[in-house]
């Protein structure tokens, strides 16, 4: 039997009086994946902040290493090596990949010490009075204890480079992470994660934005590390790597520990039971619907300066047409534009059949197109707002007279979404940013629909979320388009594209290849033209 690394007892959490953990107990082993599943709300992001020190428990016990731990807080959670990773890096933008690394691996060794850096050329001066700056910033989070020392800026480098190649990253350690996509975030994240020698591994969904290539080294990186004696817990929402990498799997559910089972142990839909708490029928529930007029018509457009070339397309009203491409295709970047974001320099564009010029979001709406974009937690939601004021966001119009918003009609309106697209929250005038990621979703959701969409572009719709809140999406844009809307989806699962597309339109390096029907969509079609290879 493997040594123990983590033991949590019979831990119990509430939050104003709201159970989030019942008594919730878990184990993680030396050499084992243990994956954590559950549906959003189900309490594995509270059980993961109490293991990192960031929450307090109310009862139970931690042990670590086969020590219980009276007191637990981020510092002291690194000292015993435990790591954590999430779906959303926690990076410093304005420094290069070498000094985000550099940084988190050496206070998770306990030697980090600000001081007066020795740098070796003035742009080491400007980025090292960037690391004071931001340090202090971010002093929650790493003690400082001020000291001197100098920065052997050569090792920092060459130790950045070997982390990312073991993690499969061909980035540029000297790049400004700014200037990084989120697959390269992420997968710098995992790379700080290893330098920092973590014994306990706390992986949270972090595939999310990652692309299939780049989900399978990262799946290697994770086998490596079982290999080499780390514990690893492994959150997911994505069954079939939970079922590729795990060795044992829990599901939580409302708060309570539901089953732990070795993975040969239990099936998908065995799986999919426990944690929904009852049979889920259709995670994509496609319906026949007639087609109707042209609700979006694209030709030859180009948008120079985000990479697109002469795209030409339609899309008809009660038609799902998905958008498939690997990163850096130019699937963001065709959405961004059809929205105004950063309009187009070349080619047309029909809105219900007429000719039309967007410069601007503003002009965008006032066609009747929406745009849920794919980080929902930087623009898709405000976190701090109300449930009720981001629901109507898009149409204040609606919601004001003279000027001034009308708070009890506004709160009409997001009680009507709230039941239309059964948004669990404790009221409508709960902060978003305490909702679930999959109700996060639905808030951002309403806000478009609040504005009446005939073109409604969803980029990611289902990213990050649970299976029983990815039914709901997929149910909720069934309905959109028996009533008529003309849906735009863009999205790397390519389960979801083919499953709820009725046809799908493939890009590779910012041009369109190709537009499959139905019957001839097929992964091996779709991978084939995403690639640059004739189908």
């Amino acid at each position: 039997m493997s040594v123990l690394l983590l033991e949590a007892e019979e831990v119990s959490k509430s939050f104003a009086g709201v159970h989030a953990l019942r008594g919730v107990s878990f184990a993680l082993r030396a050499g084992e994946v243990h994956a954590l599943v559950g549906e959003n709300g189900a309490g594995k992001s509270t059980l993961i902040k109490i293991i990192t020190g960031a929450e307090t428990a109310d009862s139970g016990k931690l042990i670590v290493g086969g020590q219980a731990v009276q007191h637990i807080d981020p510092a002291i959670a690194r000292s015993l090596g435990i790591a954590a990773i999430y779906q959303h890096p926690v990076l410093f933008p304005d420094l290069t990949v070498t000094e985000n690394i550099a940084l988190s691996v050496d206070a998770g060794r306990g030697r980090f010490q600000t001081t007066t850096l020795t740098p070796s050329t003035p742009e080491h001066a400007r980025r090292a009075e960037n690391t004071t700056l931001s340090m202090a910033s971010a002093s929650s989070a790493v003690r400082v204890r001020p000291a001197l020392r100098r920065v052997n800026w050569t090792a920092d480098r060459r130790r950045a480079i070997q982390l990312l190649d073991q993690v499969g990253a061909a980035i540029d350690p000297d790049r400004r992470v700014e200037t990084l996509s989120m697959p390269e975030r992420q997968l710098v994240e995992i790379a700080k994660a290893i330098g920092a020698n973590g014994r306990i591994v706390i992986m949270d969904e972090p595939t999310a934005s990652l692309t299939g290539r780049e989900v399978d080294q990262l799946l290697d990186v994770v086998r490596r590390l079982r290999a080499q004696g780390a514990g690893v817990i492994y959150i997911s929402h994505k069954l079939d790597e939970v079922f590729a990498v795990a060795d044992r799997i829990t599901v939580l559910r409302d708060g309570e520990s539901i089953a732990t089972r070795p993975r040969d142990a239990i099936d998908g839909r065995e799986l999919v039971q426990l944690m929904v708490g009852r049979e889920l029928t259709a995670v994509y529930p496609k319906r026949a619907v007639p087609l109707g007029a042209s609700a979006l018509e694209l030709r030859g457009l180009s948008n120079t300066s985000r990479g697109l070339r002469q795209i030409s397309l339609t899309v008809h009203r009660g038609e799902i047409l998905g958008l498939a491409g690997l990163v850096g295709s130019g699937r963001t970047e065709l959405a961004e534009t059809i929205f105004g974001l950063t309009p187009c320099d070349a080619g047309e564009v029909l809105v219900n059949g007429a000719s039309a010029t967007i410069e601007s979001p503003a002009e965008a709406m006032r066609l009747g197109i929406g745009y849920l974009p794919e980080d929902r937690q930087q623009h898709g939601v405000i976190a701090d707002m109300s449930l009720a004021s981001n629901t109507t966001l898009n149409n204040l119009s609606a919601v004001a007279t003279a000027g001034l918003i009308d708070a009890e009609a506004e709160r009409r309106v997001a009680a009507t979404f709230v039941d239309q697209l059964r948004i669990k929250a404790a009221s409508v005038d709960a902060p978003v940013g305490g909702l679930s990621g999959g109700n996060q979703q639905k808030v951002a959701l309403a806000r478009w629909l609040s504005i009446h969409p005939a073109v409604l572009i969803l980029d990611e719709p289902t990213q990050g979320i649970d299976i029983g809140a990815k039914a709901e999406i997929h149910e909720i844009m069934e309905r959109l388009v028996e009533q008529g809307v003309a849906i735009l989806m863009i999205s790397s699962e390519l389960p979801e594209l083919l499953a709820m597309s009725d046809r799908v339109a493939v890009m590779c390096r910012g041009a369109l290849v190709g537009i499959l029907g139905r019957d001839e969509a097929t992964p091996q079609t779709v991978m084939a033209l995403a690639v640059g290879h004739a189908a």
